[in-house]
């Protein structure tokens, strides 16, 4: 653990923690200009949060302990993962984990407890939410492990600290195949983890149609403000980790407050923009059929095999060791 990593590490906390709420709030605001409201503002997500932090916490009868540890195992998950990935500076505060494996199983245990307390309820919403969460993740995760190790080829390594590493060395890589297929994957992968169009609705009222919102129907409180920070803070994470692969520019590469202050401004502008050209996604997509959801999996995977194919073509071309 180098200092730069600590130091970086420990801002990446504040960072994710105080701006998630705030993407949420840039989304919400781009939508709805796009849709010509005017928008409840940057801020409502943090109103909400304290909102439901002064409300009284319940718990339904007949639940144990799944419930009650899982939006604390949520955001403890997140903020793992959100120290470990490289995002405001160029080394991890957590090498070992910064791993491509560990932070996939890392981010599938906030999702798994999450579906196990949708089952604790009982309910039909619940376990019918829990059920459709674990058939995403179960087909979007090996398409987010594909489509980084297709990074990983030529830099011989898993660990995202040594992608960035490479990529900073050789800017070119950007724009070479390999990096285009896998980002179109991620992206793809990233509107299902996260529970966007066309994917879920985030919004939705309708409880046939709720995948990520069916399982935590029961959650009121603080329990509720804990796991809407969560999917803010995973979000954020996610879009931050595309922004560190594929435009890695900005991150600070030495322990200097003018570097460290250009890279937690290049990582709010990155996920800003990159949050904002979802939200405006949004406005001109419809919620696929539950059915149609595989097959948009499907075709992002394809995207990355095409992409780790193509790593290994280009590593053996050029007489490189993939």
């Amino acid at each position: 653990m180098s200092a730069l990593g600590l130091v970086g590490g420990m801002l990446q906390i504040a960072v994710v923690v105080a701006a998630s709420p705030l993407l949420v709030g840039v989304m919400r605001q781009v939508r709805a200009r796009l849709e010509g409201r005017v928008g409840p503002g940057l801020a409502q997500p943090w109103r909400d949060l304290r909102k439901l932090v002064g409300k009284e916490a319940v718990t339904p009868r007949g639940t144990s302990e799944p419930f009650r540890l899982a939006p604390a195992v949520l955001v403890a998950s997140t903020l793992v993962v959100a120290v470990a990935v490289p995002l405001v500076a160029a080394e991890s505060a957590l090498y070992p984990i910064a791993d491509l494996f560990v932070v996939v199983a890392v981010l599938a245990v906030g999702t798994t407890a999450l579906a196990l307390a949708g089952l604790d309820t009982g309910s039909a919403f619940g376990g019918m939410g829990a059920s459709r969460e674990m058939t995403i993740v179960a087909l979007a995760e090996p398409t987010l492990l594909l489509a980084i190790f297709a990074l990983s080829v030529r830099a011989g390594s898993t660990n995202l600290a040594d992608l960035l590493a490479v990529t900073l060395d050789d800017p070119a890589r950007v724009v070479s195949p390999v990096s285009l297929l896998a980002a179109v994957a991620l992206l793809v992968v990233l509107v299902a983890e996260t529970g966007r169009l066309p994917v879920d609705n985030p919004t939705t009222h309708l409880e046939l149609t709720m995948i990520h919102e069916a399982m935590v129907l029961e959650y009121a409180g603080p329990d509720l403000a804990l796991v809407e920070l969560a999917s803010a803070m995973r979000m954020t994470v996610l879009l931050g980790l595309v922004a560190t692969l594929f435009l890695p520019w900005g991150i600070a590469t030495a322990l200097t407050p003018a570097a460290l202050a250009l890279g937690v401004l290049a990582l709010l502008v990155k996920v800003a923009l990159l949050g904002a050209a979802l939200g405006g996604i949004e406005v001109f997509l419809a919620k696929l059929r539950l059915f149609r959801v595989p097959e948009l999996l499907a075709g992002s995977f394809l995207l990355a095999l095409l992409a780790v194919a193509a790593s290994f073509f280009l590593a053996a071309g050029t007489g490189g060791q993939p």
